[in-house]
């Protein structure tokens, strides 16, 4: 595929395992799932629930501008979360970063997500020529 090229940033978290932080084929960036590590110390963020999001949504945020877009140009999201009671939670900090109109989404309970983490949110993004 020679429109296929990967996105990588110091201002997210190295890929802890063979995976990219996202992937460009085209106008589509399909961005790989984020935990909250701090990508200064690759140490997680344990503070609180929010700080856990707000840290997924800021690293999401660094590759999505890696790839030469921002948050609005993101299509859709998965989000992985521990427990479901998080969920009132993730929409307030969705709402810091995202306007109308949103992207599609979708948001499942799993049993547990890679370093114990509380949250995982990948997404897919389109980008202007």
């Amino acid at each position: 595929m020679s429109n296929r090229s990967t996105i990588s940033t110091p201002n997210a978290p190295a890929a802890i395992g063979t995976y990219s932080q996202a992937v460009k084929v085209g106008n589509t960036v399909y961005m790989s799932g984020q935990i909250p590590l701090d990508p200064a110390t690759m140490e997680m963020v344990t503070e609180s629930f929010e700080a856990q999001a707000v840290r997924v949504f800021e690293n999401l945020k660094a590759v999505a501008t890696a790839a030469g877009g921002e948050m609005g140009d993101i299509v859709k999201l998965t989000i992985l979360l521990s427990d479901m009671d998080f969920f009132p939670q993730v929409n307030e900090v969705m709402a810091r970063y995202f306007e109308e109109p949103y992207p599609a989404r979708a948001a499942f309970a799993v049993k547990a997500l890679p370093k114990a983490a509380d949250i995982e949110i990948e997404g897919v993004m389109v980008i202007s020529d």
